[in-house]
């Protein structure tokens, strides 16, 4: 009797652009291709793709040493924090196990949400300001918000009033939203800076210090209504600033660049805007023209203790204790090493025409 065997079900999905398709069609995926990563918020889901950070930034990348730009807000830019301050082994599971061992319930402040998470991320990168700046291989770009008007505020009222202006006016159109805030890139002043030349929302460049770097990345992963607005951050104008995902969710910006965007993603889409999810409003395809987006296929997701990756609502999730919550990230992040393993082989054997779909 022949035994027929099955081929394992993909643990990845590959999506290119079309600049990006034809480029590694003609050369293969080669890492001096690579000039900017983006990182997007999404909280937990974030340390849910470890291996795959492991393997572009351990090893794929140092195939190819060269100055790239790290985008990222919140959990995007502290992913990348991370990496720069300790290595991407050593940095990505010092973020796995500090935000799996987080404890939250429902009677918390926001102030005592986002001192929490303050803590965490002093453990996570202070002491290493110098490496974030001054990094020789990564230039950080951190994506948050400046609020205006009453989003500016912390109150009850006024928050509620702001989250549903930034509704109605997201389903109108994004760029409607501005009215409610307004885009801040954070990047240090050495190397070349990240612009953005045509885009709907007015943008700050803030320079990026050994000072201020902890601040504006709080700032970055400051979700309203669940933390405080970060305010009085050292050499930037006062107010009130946001988390980044607010306008930069998946990070749907015209990049400019001759190389490719490396995005390693735990979706397989871009959702621009936070609220921008609420109306299935997706990326422009020409600002994605350059982009290769990796993110954990539907059998992957399928195969995992939670069906899914980790998520913010799992804190608070009925029937679900601390104990049983850290036991299933635990070993979700164990599991992702498949998603680098892929990856890697993926490049070993430049397969990406078998596997590539548009973006």
């Amino acid at each position: 009797m022949i035994q027929i065997l099955q081929k394992p079900a993909p643990a990845l999905t590959i999506r290119a652009g079309h600049l990006a398709r034809e480029m590694i069609l003609k050369e293969g995926l080669q890492p001096a291709q690579v000039k900017i990563i983006p990182g997007a918020a999404g909280g937990p889901k974030g340390i849910g793709i470890q291996g795959l950070d492991q393997a572009i930034f351990g090893d794929f990348l140092q195939r190819a040493p060269q100055r790239r730009t790290l985008i990222g807000s919140s959990i995007g830019s502290w992913r990348f924090a991370s990496i720069a301050a300790h290595g991407a082994k050593q940095g990505t599971e010092l973020l796995g196990e500090l935000y799996t061992n987080l404890s939250f319930h429902k009677k918390m402040s926001r102030q005592q949400v986002s001192d929490i998470c303050y803590d965490m991320l002093k453990t996570l990168v202070q002491g290493k300001e110098a490496e974030l700046v001054n990094h020789p291989d990564y230039h950080l770009a951190v994506l948050s918000i400046k609020a205006q008007h009453i989003f500016q505020s912390d109150k009850a009222l006024p928050l509620l009033a702001s989250v549903a202006g930034i509704v109605g006016t997201t389903a109108l159109g994004r760029r409607h939203s501005r009215h409610f805030m307004q885009r801040v890139i954070s990047q240090p002043r050495m190397g070349s800076q990240f612009k953005i030349t045509d885009d709907d929302f007015s943008t700050h460049y803030q320079t990026l210090t050994e000072q201020n770097v902890l601040p504006w990345l709080m700032a970055s992963a400051s979700i309203p209504g669940v933390m405080a607005a970060i305010r009085e951050i050292p050499d930037a104008p006062q107010g009130s600033y946001r988390d980044g995902g607010l306008i930069d969710y998946h990070i749907d910006l015209p990049f400019e660049t001759d190389g490719l965007v490396l995005y390693p993603h735990f979706t397989d889409s871009i959702t621009p805007g936070w609220f921008d999810k609420l109306f299935k409003r997706t990326a422009t395809p020409e600002n994605q023209a350059r982009t290769l987006l990796i993110s954990p296929s539907q059998q992957y997701l399928q195969s995992l203790p939670l069906g899914r990756l980790p998520d913010r609502k799992d804190f608070t999730l009925k029937g679900l204790d601390q104990k049983q919550r850290i036991q299933l990230w635990k070993a979700c992040i164990a599991e992702s090493q498949r998603l680098g393993d892929e990856f890697l082989e993926l490049v070993e054997k430049q397969r990406f025409a078998e596997v590539m779909q548009p973006l």
